[in-house]
């Protein structure tokens, strides 16, 4: 059994890393041809921006692999014998700790190195190594929380519950659409200042597209995102009586406000679709496989790996193929966001009354975010969440791109999140 994990995880790997090195290799022959979309000099930044991150991301997948094989041949029996003899409840609580911490140790120096070298390279970080700091602080203090917490709630349901496989599924659906609600107004407070958005005309003119979509919000607020990124964005976040508009001031200073309205309406179109409600769906079903075959394990498993059957071990397994478990449904998943997209681009069209607005934001989103607006098929297959930025313009009757004699695996996306 150990051999088959084993196995389908270096499988896992080696397709990540295939899909890095044909991204970089597409895109390093695609800067020299025209530029799409972009100035010039954007044009190139770009892409030298795109393909240094995929070099990381090679990397840091190899890293992760020696990490899964740590934990595989050493690691698991290390932390079952350290932790042995203690209450299984604060067993789990104890093992699953400082399994969070050595991977956090390990994938720490990618964190920085993106952040303060590349991202700083390419004038995308205007965050500081205090606030980096006070970040990674909070961020793990509230994981060590919410893991123990959580920790301790699944293993008492596994030594008490029958069938608690299912209960445990239940309990993390529901923390999940929990997490949904509490973000916009108890924790993202917690990293970043949002204050009420000032521009009354502006305001007024929002509150009509969400009257119009039938959208009921807590309000419009500015994040203060430029103090750690330069990147564009806008979103709305939570459910139920907790939503709110968020707009990245980043934005504000760089869309007009007729392209601000375009790109919200396109948002609205996500909720008018109940995309939100669609995707916590299709995460459920996902879950309840996975649960289902965490809860049908063999015992052998554990005899190979040398652990006893306990819960913490239980959830360590869980958590050390979740992320081979996942990247197997990521291509259904990027494919319903894509087809989501489209239908969000033409509500945008209905709602805001033309397409002009939405065409200029999109353009100026890959310009300033520095997207660039073309990769490799695979690329799109498994991971892109939108779809190609050409074929969106084309679909909200862009002329200007109906010329473009592009191949299919050319095509790039651009993210409106």
């Amino acid at each position: 059994m150990i051999e088959a994990l084993s196995i389908i995880y270096f499988i896992y790997v080696l397709l990540k890393v295939y899909i890095s090195v044909m991204q970089i290799g597409y895109v390093a022959r695609a800067k020299e041809m025209p530029p799409v979309l972009m100035k010039p000099s954007s044009w190139m930044k770009s892409a030298r921006y795109l393909i240094s991150n995929e070099r990381v991301k090679i990397v840091e997948t190899l890293v992760d692999y020696a990490l899964f094989v740590f934990w595989l041949a050493w690691g698991l029996h290390w932390l079952d014998t350290l932790t042995w003899g203690m209450d299984p409840i604060m067993q789990a609580v104890v093992a699953v700790d400082i399994f969070l911490v050595v991977n956090y140790v390990v994938e720490l120096p990618f964190t920085i190195y993106t952040t303060f070298v590349i991202d700083e390279r390419f004038r995308f970080n205007h965050s500081t190594p205090e606030l980096f700091i006070k970040d990674q602080i909070k961020g793990g203090v509230m994981t060590l929380i919410f893991a123990s917490v959580m920790a301790a709630a699944i293993a008492w349901i596994i030594l008490n519950v029958p069938m608690w496989w299912f209960f445990t599924f239940l309990l993390v659906f529901a923390v999940l659409v929990l997490l949904n609600l509490l973000y916009p107004t108890l924790i993202a407070p917690m990293f970043n200042t949002f204050t009420p958005l000032e521009n009354e005309l502006l305001k007024e003119k929002i509150a009509e597209l969400l009257q119009k979509s039938g959208f009921k919000s807590e309000g419009v607020y500015v994040m203060d995102s430029s103090k750690r990124d330069a990147r564009l964005n806008a979103y709305f976040g939570g459910l139920g009586k907790s939503k709110r508009v968020v707009l990245f001031d980043t934005l504000l200073e760089k869309l007009s406000d007729n392209e601000l309205l375009a790109v919200l309406s396109h948002e609205l179109g996500h909720f008018k679709h109940k995309d939100i409600y669609k995707n916590i769906a299709m995460l459920g079903g996902i879950l309840f496989v996975g649960f289902y075959i965490l809860g049908h394990l063999p015992v052998n498993l554990f005899l190979e790996i040398g652990v006893m059957e306990t819960p913490a071990m239980i959830m360590l397994i869980f958590m050390l193929l979740l992320p081979v478990y996942m990247f197997i449904f990521m291509p259904v998943m990027s494919l319903v966001s894509r087809r989501n997209e489209y239908e969000a681009d033409r509500y945008a069209v209905e709602l805001h009354g033309n397409n002009t607005d939405l065409i200029s934001a999109l353009k100026k989103l890959v310009d300033e975010n520095k997207s660039f607006p073309k990769s490799h098929s695979l690329t799109k297959f498994f991971y892109h969440s939108h779809p190609p930025i050409i074929d969106r313009l084309k679909a909200l009757g862009d002329k200007s791109v109906n010329d473009e004699k592009e191949d299919e695996a050319l095509k790039g996306e651009c993210n409106i999140r």
